[in-house]
């Protein structure tokens, strides 16, 4: 891709949603399945990348696809998440993440 446009992207898109942009870290890896985008974020920041049921973490991913489809390549975002998470177990935003994870799992 012309100078990582993916990276860029993802990158322009995700300093804009959190509240401490620089913390934001964007790992690419290129193998023969497509690319891979590794993000992490600050902890505080997890729940704004996810999103209510993990719909802001889809979209993202949308757009990402279309990005690289303007590009000829398949594009893959992974959210790492980062140490010191404060996710509940079994509570409301655990549902979340693993339906967001279900939903990967489909593709």
């Amino acid at each position: 891709m012309n100078e990582f446009t993916d990276q860029k992207f993802l990158e322009f898109i995700v300093k804009s949603i959190v509240d401490h942009p620089d913390d934001v870290r964007i790992e690419r890896k290129v193998d023969e399945m497509g690319v891979l985008l590794l993000l992490n974020v600050n902890p505080q920041d997890m729940g704004q990348i996810v999103g209510r049921e993990g719909n802001t973490a889809k979209a993202i991913r949308s757009l990402l696809r279309i990005v690289g489809i303007k590009n000829n390549a398949r594009v893959n975002l992974k959210i790492e998440e980062p140490e010191g998470s404060t996710r509940r177990e079994g509570g409301e935003s655990r549902g979340a993440v693993e339906k967001v994870i279900d939903d990967i799992k489909d593709m």
